[in-house]
């Protein structure tokens, strides 16, 4: 629930209306697809605003999958210890200030607009130097990325749990000194920002490992895991591995979620209950308790079993694998890359009450959206092809095509996402036993979901 809605609702929309101005704001700037490998012009404007990216301890991750998810689950964590959180993730799914919450709750827009009144002039200013020097401005990750850390020290906040916008080494949140760096899966994305390989990819992100830092990751190629290793010697912090050092000791689908017990860096914590499908969703979970671990107690500290079994069982993450509606039964999740891919169908062989499935599917161009075909073709009886709301959109036949060069068979274009869904619907609602799935992009994603909010 958003603060501003405990407020006479003629202010609340007036708040509302501001907030939107500072995204349109933030919207004129280069978008977040284009980010600029730098850190001077953050840390200029930080440090012109009295350095608020040091207020608190932070909590960093990167990763190729799952950031959002266990952000999400460690934040949730935290805020059962008692501790009050702030954190920035990226993209949002309906509303930009999805991606700054304070505890739990995304920011209020009486908050937001606070403060960028604030941070607007300090904006402008370095903006100014950068052009004095033939450089871009600011970009919109740059300019929101301050703009979320003069909203952790104003709220004032205990711990930040800050997500990559991308890569790690040059991403705007990498002037924060994170105490704990959190890695999830690494695997090719971004190949034009951040490089070919596996392993290219692995040392932009390992650009988050400070001196002296604890490291928590999931299990990693053979390629990845060397590339961590590396950079946590060179800085002597401390890497702690997923099935090493901490594992998930078992998992199993349950009608709320998932039910497993964790085996943590310090204890092991049986019988949790996470809100959430998929056993990838219970490789993040694990994931989390241990940077919460290596947070509190440098990872010798067990933390207090009702401690994890509330941050677990509260924990949500928005268009992940998340229920639209039960009849019939739609859902969506915001896989947009093969390795995104693997885990939805992964986690959909296991979905309950379901014999076939249809996917309502989009894709942008800058993605490896043959490989997504190739995947998905066998997974689903029923294809409807639709279109982003994005100019980086793939046209919806060339995904067509794609999808039928790799054996799918029933396979419809239809240019507007709302009926793409609307005839995918009506094709499940035929026979029982069959479920939709809105899948391919975050851009389609919030599309559908905006719609079934109108």
């Amino acid at each position: 629930m958003n603060a501003d809605s405990n407020i006479p609702e003629s202010r609340a929309l007036r708040h509302r209306d501001a907030a939107h101005g500072v995204y349109e704001d933030l919207r004129q700037r280069l978008s977040e697809g284009s980010p600029q490998p730098r850190l001077a012009p953050t840390r200029r404007a930080v440090e012109i605003l009295g350095d608020p990216h040091l207020v608190a301890p932070v909590i960093h991750l990167t990763g190729t999958n799952g950031k959002t998810s266990t952000s999400r689950m460690i934040e949730s964590l935290l805020r059962a210890t008692g501790l009050r959180t702030g954190m920035l993730t990226s993209p949002h799914l309906l509303y930009f200030t999805e991606r700054i919450c304070i505890d739990g709750e995304p920011i209020a827009d009486e908050a937001i607009v606070r403060n960028w009144a604030e941070v607007k002039p300090i904006i402008g200013l370095v903006d100014a130097e950068l052009r004095a020097t033939d450089e871009l401005p600011l970009t919109f990750f740059e300019a929101l990325t301050v703009l979320a850390f003069a909203c952790f020290a104003d709220a004032p906040v205990d711990v930040m749990v800050l997500e990559v916008g991308m890569g790690g080494e040059w991403d705007a949140t990498n002037v924060a000194d994170g105490q704990v760096a959190v890695f999830t899966p690494i695997a090719i994305d971004h190949v034009d920002r951040l490089g070919s390989t596996v392993t290219e990819i692995a040392r932009t992100k390992s650009g988050i490992i400070k001196p002296a830092a604890a490291v928590v990751s999931a299990a990693q190629t053979v390629e990845a895991l060397a590339v961590l290793q590396e950079a946590a010697d060179l800085r002597e912090a401390h890497l702690r591995l997923a099935d090493i050092d901490f594992a998930v000791s078992s998992s199993e689908p349950a009608p709320e979620g998932i039910r497993l017990t964790v085996r943590g860096i310090a204890t092991d914590y049986p019988d949790l209950v996470l809100p959430l499908h998929g056993s990838h969703q219970a490789q993040n979970a694990a994931l989390a308790v241990a940077a919460v671990e290596a947070f509190i107690g440098d990872g010798r500290v067990p933390l207090a079993t009702e401690i994890v079994e509330t941050g677990l069982a509260t924990a949500t993450s928005p268009g992940r694998l998340q229920r639209l509606s039960r009849s019939p039964l739609t859902l969506v999740d915001v896989a947009h890359n093969p390795h995104g891919i693997a885990a939805l169908l992964a986690a959909l062989a296991d979905y309950p009450g379901v014999d076939e499935f249809a996917l309502v599917c989009g894709v942008l161009a800058d993605k490896d959206w043959d490989g997504m075909a190739r995947l998905l073709a066998p997974a689903a009886a029923r294809f409807f092809v639709t279109n982003p709301t994005s100019d980086r959109s793939l046209a919806p036949p060339l995904f067509a095509t794609a999808l039928r060069t790799h054996g799918a068979h029933r396979v419809d274009t239809v240019p507007e996402a709302h009926d793409a869904l609307n005839a995918a619907r009506d094709w499940a609602s035929a026979a029982p036993r069959r479920a939709v799935v809105v899948t391919g992009s975050v851009v389609l994603v919030g599309d559908v979901m905006a719609s079934a909010h109108a």
